[in-house]
Parts: C-alpha cells; sequence; structure tokens
C-alpha cells in the first residue's frame, strides 16, 4: 500500500510541472558593487562565492553612497563605465545591427550587443536605487502624449535593463515600452536581443542583502513551501482605473491554487488586519497601503524559506534602507527572499503583472526573467530585488524533492503531502475521497499540526464538523506554529459556536488570549467573551 500510494504522489505531482529547467549559472552574471562601500563588496563576493561567478565578472565602482544619484552621474560613473567594462572583458561585443520594422521591412541601423556570454547583472547593497529627476527634458518629451509621463526620473535597476543598447539613442523621458512583455520564451531574454536582467541584493542592513542568496539556495535544495495569500479589494469592473489590479491579484491566487498552494485571498476594500492569522507563508500579493500594514507591521512574520512577497503600492521601494517605511524593506527585514516595487510613481499599468510573474516562475523561469518579463515598460520606475537566477519552482522536480524530504527525514515534507491534497482539491477531486488518504494512509499526520489542520478541513467540507472539531483541537497540541495556533483557535471558536458548544468555545478564547497576550484581535475576542457568557437566570413572576 505504501510504495503504490508513493507512486501515486510521484505521479500527481509530475503531472502539474513539466521537465526540469534548463541552465542558469553563475557564469551567466556580472556583478555590480560600490567599491565606496565596504559592505557592497562584501555581499558581491559573497554572491559570486555561493553562485560561482567568475572572478573577471565583478566590478566595482565609486558611486554615491547615497540611494539617489543624478542622472549624470549614473550616466558617466555607472551605466557606461559598466557597458565599457563587459566590452573589455569579452563578456560583450558591440556591433552594427539592421532593424526592422513591425511589418518585417528593413528600417535603420543600431549598434547593439550581437555576442554575449552573460544574461544577468546583480547589483549589490551600496549600489543607488533611483535616478533623481533631471531638469531638461529629452528632444523625445514633444512625442509623449500624456503630461505624467513626460518625466525622466527613474530606477536604476530600470534604466540599466537596457544598457545592451546603450550606444543607440534611447528615449530617456517616458516609459519605454518593453518588447519582451508577457515573454514565454526565456532564450529571448537576453543581451543580444536588448535586455539584460538586472535585479539587487539589498535591503536596510548589508546582512539581509547578503541573506538573500542564501534563502534562495535554502528553497532550491528544500523546496518553496507553505501558505499563499493575496490581498485583493474587491472592485467592480466599472472602477475602470484600478480593476486590473485586482485582475492580477485574482490570477495570481489561481495560479497558486492550482500549484497546491493552500491559497486565502481577501476581496475587501481595506488590507489584511493585524488580526489576520498569517502563517507559513510563501507567497504574499496585495494593495494598496502607503506602508507595511497589518500583519507585516508586527515584530514577527513567518516567512518560509525562500518566499515571494509584494505590495503593489506606487512607492513600495522609494526607499530600501528602512526597516519600517514603505513596503520593500520592511518585507525583506521581516524575512522575504525576493519582491520587487516602484521608486517613483509608475501609474498602475506599469506595475509588474504579479498574474504573470508567477505563471512564468511556475512555468520554471528565473525570478530575473519573470520580473521582467512581467513589466509593460523599462526605462522607468520599478526595482527588482532578489537573487535573479533563483528558481523556486523547477530547480528540482516536486517528485525529486519528495524523494529528498522523505529520504533525509526532513520534517517539510509535512508541505509536501499538503501539496497533493491541495493538488487533488484543486483538480476536482472531492473532500471525502482524500480523507482517508491522508487520515490511514500518511502516518505523518496524527503528528503534523498542518496535515492535521488540513484533515479537519476535509471533514468540515465532507459534513462532518464534529469530526472536524477533533481534527483542530488535536492540531493544538502538535506544536504549531503562533500564527497557525491562532488561526486554530479563532477557526474552532467559530465551529464550536456553531455546534451549540459554548462553554467549550469560551473556554478555547480565553486560551487564545492567554497564549497571545499581544493579540492585536483581543478586543473582538473579548467581545465574543461577553457574548458567550451564561444569562442569569430570569426570577419566576409572583
Amino acid at each position: 500500500m505504501k510504495m503504490r500510494f508513493f507512486f501515486k504522489v510521484i505521479l500527481a505531482l509530475v503531472a502539474v510541472l513539466g521537465p526540469a529547467s534548463v541552465h542558469a549559472g553563475g557564469d551567466e552574471v556580472v556583478v555590480v558593487y560600490n567599491s565606496r562601500v565596504p559592505e557592497s563588496r562584501a555581499v558581491a563576493e559573497h554572491y559570486a562565492a555561493v553562485r560561482g561567478v567568475p572572478a573577471k565578472q565583478i566590478f566595482g565602482f565609486a558611486l554615491t553612497t547615497n540611494e539617489v544619484m543624478t542622472r549624470a552621474d549614473f550616466t558617466d560613473f555607472l551605466q557606461q563605465p559598466l557597458a565599457d567594462d563587459l566590452e573589455a572583458a569579452g563578456l560583450w561585443k558591440f556591433g552594427e545591427v539592421t532593424v526592422p520594422t513591425a511589418n518585417g521591412i528593413l528600417s535603420h541601423a543600431e549598434t547593439r550587443v550581437v555576442r554575449s556570454k552573460i544574461r544577468y547583472a546583480v547589483l549589490c547593497y551600496g549600489v543607488p536605487l533611483k535616478i533623481a529627476p533631471a531638469s531638461v527634458l529629452e528632444e523625445w518629451v514633444g512625442k509623449i502624449n500624456r503630461d505624467e509621463f513626460r518625466r525622466n526620473e527613474a530606477a536604476v535597476d530600470s534604466e540599466l535593463a537596457w544598457l545592451p543598447l546603450a550606444k543607440t539613442k534611447f528615449p530617456l523621458t517616458g516609459p519605454w515600452p518593453s518588447p519582451f512583455y508577457g515573454c514565454t520564451n526565456r532564450a529571448r531574454l537576453n543581451c543580444t536581443n536588448g535586455l539584460l536582467l538586472v535585479a539587487r541584493l539589498d535591503g536596510p542592513t548589508a546582512a539581509i542583502a547578503n541573506s538573500l542568496v542564501d534563502k534562495a539556495l535554502a528553497a532550491e535544495t528544500n523546496g518553496l513551501w507553505g501558505r499563499a495569500y493575496f490581498d485583493a479589494r474587491g472592485l467592480p469592473a466599472s472602477n475602470t482605473n484600478y480593476f486590473i489590479g485586482d485582475q492580477w491579484m485574482f490570477g495570481g491566487a489561481e495560479i497558486c491554487r492550482q500549484l497546491g498552494f493552500e491559497t486565502e485571498v481577501d476581496t475587501n476594500e481595506a488590507c489584511f488586519s493585524a488580526a489576520f492569522p498569517m502563517s507559513h507563508i510563501a507567497i504574499y500579493a496585495g494593495w494598496y497601503a502607503g506602508e507595511a500594514f497589518g500583519p507585516f507591521a508586527q515584530p514577527k512574520v513567518e516567512f518560509m524559506p525562500g518566499a515571494f512577497a509584494y505590495h503593489l503600492h506606487s512607492f513600495s521601494a522609494d526607499t530600501l534602507r528602512s526597516a519600517t517605511r514603505n513596503w520593500c524593506g520592511p518585507l525583506l527585514a521581516k524575512g522575504a527572499t525576493f519582491t520587487m516595487g516602484c521608486v517613483y510613481e509608475p501609474y498602475l499599468i506599469f506595475t509588474p503583472n504579479i498574474a504573470f510573474f508567477l505563471e512564468t516562475l511556475a512555468n520554471g523561469s528565473t525570478f530575473g526573467e519573470a520580473a521582467w518579463a512581467a513589466q509593460l515598460a523599462l526605462s522607468w520606475q520599478n526595482t527588482v530585488i532578489g537573487d535573479p537566477l533563483y528558481q523556486p519552482f523547477q530547480k528540482k522536480t516536486l517528485p525529486e524533492l519528495h524523494a529528498q524530504l522523505a529520504r533525509t527525514k526532513n520534517p517539510l515534507i509535512e508541505w509536501s503531502f499538503d501539496r497533493l491534497v491541495c493538488l487533488d482539491l484543486a483538480r476536482g477531486i472531492r473532500p471525502p475521497q482524500l480523507l482517508d488518504f491522508l487520515a490511514n494512509q500518511v502516518p505523518l499526520t496524527e503528528h503534523s499540526a498542518v496535515l492535521t489542520e488540513k484533515l479537519a478541513n476535509l471533514y468540515e467540507a465532507s459534513g462532518k464538523p464534529s469530526s472536524g472539531i477533533e481534527s483542530w483541537q488535536n492540531a493544538l497540541k502538535l506544536n504549531p506554529s503562533p500564527q497557525q495556533k491562532i488561526r486554530l483557535r479563532l477557526t474552532l471558536g467559530e465551529k464550536l459556536i456553531a455546534q451549540s458548544r459554548e462553554a467549550e468555545a469560551a473556554e478555547n478564547y480565553r486560551a487564545l488570549l492567554a497564549e497571545a497576550p499581544e493579540y492585536p484581535g483581543r478586543n473582538a475576542i473579548d467581545e465574543k467573551l461577553k457574548a458567550l457568557e451564561p444569562k442569569p437566570a430570569t426570577a419566576p413572576k409572583p
């Protein structure tokens, strides 16, 4: 029975993701650091060592130590010197190319990269984040119809992404429509087509920046596991300005469901509140608050190794040096492994399409490939933070990961079983069919809070509320994480009340307050306890 079950696991997981992805290694990377910031070089050397980047592909430049640089300094001290050094090192060869128009007619000649040994650039802690607006706009401004796009400030990452075209006249005012948006052909995302895949190892501290590659490697080794959370706003289609942002969130949530993640979606206008128990975060995407909010403003956030976290906001990456301001810095400080953000106002349509980004990752792309394929514009406002070589899904296939976790007795295997059940549910298999599998064929269930909670959900969905309550109670005894314990208590309280077991519900809520005295939803629990207090008996009329 166990052997047949093991092969069932393997076959189910093979059906989700195809063969392992193509090579993406350190020989495809150049690493850039700020020679005026000692920590910047240390981050560069660490990354190069763990990813196997050749020494000749590490470049230091004397840059400002501020996060903001002028357009002139960007051109003179970073953009042009980097292009020159790549050519001098034999990593790039420039040549003249005749560019066709949309209908295939040869149009004009331009100088661009015609041969490249690299595809990625990693900017290390200390390399400036953004380019300040220049006082004089380019001559291209007259061709831009909308006033809000007549600007030339930009993210350093986005401006360097078109470095292979550095010897060609390029519009610096306004967003440049990216020909790579929606690209699913990984081979097309390369320097000879005009795109350098730029990302940065950055954050509030050099230590945080340094850790991003370490956490990425841990997830590539043992898998990205956990739960997915999406914070949509529930906007109607009539909201033409913002409706697409919600659709990206819903699309991303559906992709995660199909990947087998436990997925929760909030459709309220407000963001997830601090009282929302967010445990075992593998993937988070939401919008639209100006500062880290709710669960992410709490002292501890339960990010899993390799986790992706993203909040859509116009100034989410206004600074990366703060652990409390905006979004990107706090998310990284609390443990996220990779993220994206905006350094200046981008306007919604030019923020990353998070649904396409996740779909591209799921199909085996690296973070760098997925990030730039999901952006409609270059030379604009988006920054990409994390190891661009990170492949959270297909560095190893799910069958390989499951076998490895089983062989090494890694506790993360509980998530592999959980994902198997979620995959079956996503394919339409009904909960009663999965009860026996999880309760009787997976011995780990009785020792795992994750799997016992899943079992409780299956009982509830199968019309067995009493068995569900018993399983939620059992899960509380199996060392759940702090946020999972709160979720179990909240769920158990609701289910007990629904079964008219008020005394047990009150006892459960009192236990929650004792176990989590700093719980932000304490006032709501107090109100529940008041409502559960026995009503005084009414004296009989004389």
